[in-house]
């Protein structure tokens, strides 16, 4: 897979390089193989690089591919829109989340029902009747 940086520009507003490469491959190249072309080329992880597009012509050897890239995996998750996959694992993380916390305050509440019930057979309070005949 051979390739060429036709353009590079430094976007410091977004804090992130904005390139388009060239690519000249016998097939579509995956979004995985082309993610790990760009972070050898530029020496960065996959996971700081989105790819904006992966575009080819019918009968055509060469790609054109936009990307972006971050200097970090935080500064791309704070800009870059969250496709529909993430979305949906972000939100059953968080639903495990809320369950497993909602389990763990229903398993304290629950101790503590426990323990008071223990403290009261331990040191019943005086009933009525015999506060009563303490006080005539």
């Amino acid at each position: 897979m051979e390739f060429e940086i036709i353009k590079e520009k430094e976007n410091p507003l977004f804090g992130r390089k904005e390139i388009q490469i060239s690519v000249e491959t016998q097939v579509t190249p995956s979004r995985n193989e082309i993610k790990d072309l760009i972070a050898k080329e530029f020496s960065t992880q996959s996971e700081n690089i989105s790819l904006k597009g992966i575009h080819g012509k019918f009968g055509s050897k060469i790609f054109m591919i936009n990307a972006n890239i971050y200097s970090s995996k935080q500064d791309r998750d704070k800009i870059e829109p969250k496709n529909k996959k993430e979305e949906k694992n972000a939100e059953a993380n968080t639903s495990e989340n809320k369950i497993i916390n909602q389990n763990s305050q229903d398993n304290v509440s629950e101790n503590n029902e426990s323990s008071s019930q223990v403290n009261n057979k331990k040191n019943p309070e005086p009933s009525g009747e015999a506060n009563q005949t303490e006080n005539a």
